[in-house]
């Protein structure tokens, strides 16, 4: 009996082991099965989201080519001939603009310092070395207030009025080359929109002629003329703009400079009649 009950322990002993063996298998199966669908779920998106991309780029760059096409068809469309001129106006203008803004950038100091450096040495009886500052020294207030000091430093011309119209002289010279260029932007501000005027009446003038061929006035017929005379137009106004943008930020400068001068040159003239070496 005793043996019965270990025969039957033991088979059951043996089918528990087995059991949880193939249980355990089939968790391994599952979690590879789990793992290699993950895997080519991943795999699959990696590829449509390559795939998104790829789609996308030459998207983009059919998008970049169309817009380049476009205004390539429309400067055509535009009659290449006065769209050149127009195009022309805006490079040089831009160029004259550029030139004068530099210029101006570059004229551009610390006021206030260099008034403050110059009223030092003249103070100091050093004129000799104020002029020097004032020749190593950029912008339209150095040149004033060393043709002023120019004028203190010699004995022929050291006098409150020879100074005073030393000053005077230098700030209109000085003047004159800050708005040096400027017609010349004036004019292609003006300029621009009058090549896109005079397009629009040749535009206008070949809408007639196609009208008059056809002996039609539909607007298939007309509509070649009218695109010419309104793109031109178009552009034209456009360049204006651009220019005139420019220009306003030309003038601020300009009077930006123009006051820094007046201010100095009063502080100059002080500066100069309590110096020792002033006639009075």
């Amino acid at each position: 009996m005793k043996k019965l009950f270990a025969i039957v322990a033991l088979v059951a002993a043996c089918s528990f082991a087995a059991t949880s063996n193939v249980m355990a298998q089939e968790a391994e199966e599952a979690a590879e099965t789990e793992q290699v669908d993950t895997a080519a779920v991943d795999t699959a998106a990696v590829d449509t989201t390559a795939a998104v991309e790829a789609v996308e780029t030459p998207i983009v760059e059919e998008e970049s080519e169309s817009l380049h096409k476009v205004l390539k068809t429309k400067f055509i469309e535009g009659d290449a001939g006065f769209m050149s001129l127009v195009a022309l106006a805006l490079v040089l203008g831009l160029a004259f603009c550029i030139e004068r803004v530099i210029y101006l950038t570059l004229a551009q100091v610390n006021t206030r310092k260099f008034m403050g450096e110059l009223a030092d040495l003249v103070a100091k009886d050093k004129v000799d070395e104020a002029i020097e500052l004032c020749r190593n020294t950029r912008g339209p207030v150095s040149q004033v207030s060393r043709k002023a000091l120019m004028c203190l430093n010699s004995k022929e011309q050291n006098d409150i009025s020879s100074i005073e119209r030393a000053i005077n002289t230098e700030a209109e010279i000085q003047g004159s080359y800050l708005e040096q260029h400027c017609s010349w932007i004036t004019f292609f501000i003006a300029s621009a929109p009058s090549l896109g005027f005079l397009g629009t009446v040749i535009g206008m003038v070949m809408a007639f002629d196609t009208i008059e061929k056809a002996g039609d006035i539909s607007p298939t017929v007309v509509a070649g003329g009218m695109k010419v005379a309104l793109i031109t137009t178009i552009f034209g106004i456009v360049v204006a703009l651009i220019l005139q943008l420019f220009y306003n930020f030309i003038l601020g400068s300009i009077e930006g400079l123009t006051a820094n001068m007046e201010e100095s040159a009063q502080e100059l003239l002080t500066m100069c009649v309590k110096s020792p070496k002033c006639q009075k």
